[in-house]
Formats: C-alpha cells, structure tokens, sequence
C-alpha cells in the first residue's frame, strides 16, 4: 500500500473530505491507486479519464486550444470536482512521450488542484521513459492531493456552478 494514499484515507476518515480526478496522461491508473487506498469507498469520489480531445472539450470544459497546458489542467480539475460532487480533485495532462504533444517535449506535464477556494496548476518536465513518465506523474499527482488536503484552508462550500456542466445539475 502506498503511504501517501494511506495518509490521505486517514485524513478523509477524519473528516468530510472526498476526492476526484481527471486524468489524460495516466489513463486511470491515478484512479486505481486511489481506489486500492484503505477504505477509498468512502471518500474516493470517483475519477474522469478524458483521453480523447473531445472528451476534455465537451465534458470537462477545456477551452480549445493545446490540451497539454495550464488552462486544460484547471478546467479538468474543476470540471471533476464539479461533475462527481468532490470537496477536492487533481488532473493531469501531459506529454508521456515517446513523441511531443501540442508542441510540448515528452515529459511535459501539468498538474492541477481544485478546491472550494481556488484552483492551481504547475508544471513538470519528468525525464525518462514512458512508463517511468507515467509513474512519476502519479506520485506527483498524489502528493499534491495530499498537501492540499492537509492545507484544508478553503471553505466547504464549491464556487463552480454545477449547472455550468453539460445540463447537469
């Protein structure tokens, strides 16, 4: 088991916290590491795999433009935790390589965090293979839901209007 989604599961035991991601690069396998955590049934929210452009466009809300960028990072982000009703969501997308994607190396990838009080994005440049791209993104991503939810300095309440999701409400 790993000990940050063990810490992260403890976290959500202790309090309301629930959690969702949108994934691009990791293909479901950031969804599968939250859903092998202890007791993840009960904060574990659910996750969007949004590998096809138009996915990310029509669900997700990302504005056209490259896909591997800040601005589809946070729509993914907001979109997720919008969508699957979660206090607290993380995306990635990224260029896995061996090839470049929307003119970024392979390695390229964007993160984001969204909360009830905002949301943020960074960048990494992983080196290494495809799998190994893979596996650090992951890390990443689960270190960064992991910080947010000890932050927990944002109110409990979402800013994104749910009705702004594809007649979802």
């Amino acid at each position: 088991m790993n000990a940050v989604t063990e810490q992260l599961a403890a976290l959500a035991a202790d309090s309301d916290l629930t959690v969702a991601v949108a994934e691009s690069l990791t293909a479901g396998n950031l969804a599968a590491a939250l859903g092998a955590a202890p007791d993840s049934g009960d904060w574990f929210r659910g996750g969007i795999v949004a590998y096809s452009r138009t996915v990310k466009h029509d669900l997700l809300k990302v504005p056209l433009g490259p896909v591997v960028s800040e601005p589809a990072a946070k729509a993914m982000a907001d979109g997720a935790r919008t969508l699957l009703d979660a206090t607290l969501a993380v995306a990635v997308t990224g260029a896995g390589g061996p090839d470049p994607q929307d003119g970024e190396p392979p390695g390229s990838v964007w993160f984001a965090v969204s909360t009830p009080a905002e949301t943020t994005a960074t960048h990494h440049q992983f080196d290494g293979k495809p799998e190994e791209v893979l596996n650090q993104t992951i890390t990443h991503a689960l270190d960064l839901l992991l910080a947010a939810a000890k932050a927990r300095n944002w109110a409990t309440t979402s800013p994104i209007p749910r009705e702004s999701y594809r007649g979802l409400s």
